[in-house]
């Protein structure tokens, strides 16, 4: 266990995307970027898959009883990296992530 005069800073990245294999591969691109610069890494920590359901009626003013249901996933992924130099931040901002990863970033 680390103490706290060890660790003395660390970036906290949540990832967040709809298509689970595009956050994976997105979370992979991100944590080799930061290998490749030295940086010591926690994680990908599989966060919960968050639901939101849907219904609507499928006619628009007669049969009540006829609906459909939609969902979307919503896939989460939590990456920390622990005592990051200056090359760490600028190769991770650097990066060229496909459309529909959502990345916050948090220091702590």
């Amino acid at each position: 266990m680390a103490k706290k005069e060890d660790v003395k800073n660390k970036i906290r990245l949540k990832i967040k995307s709809y298509d689970h294999r595009l956050i994976d591969t997105s979370t992979k691109q991100i944590m080799d970027t930061a290998v490749r610069n030295g940086a010591e890494i926690i994680g990908p920590i599989p966060l919960p898959t968050e639901l939101r359901k849907y219904t609507v009626n499928r006619s628009t003013f007669v049969h009540k009883d006829s609906r459909e249901q939609f969902e979307m996933k919503m896939h989460k992924r939590l990456i920390e990296i622990i005592n990051p130099s200056q090359k760490i931040v600028e190769s991770l901002s650097n990066l060229n992530l496909p459309a529909g990863i959502d990345i916050e970033v948090k220091l702590m």
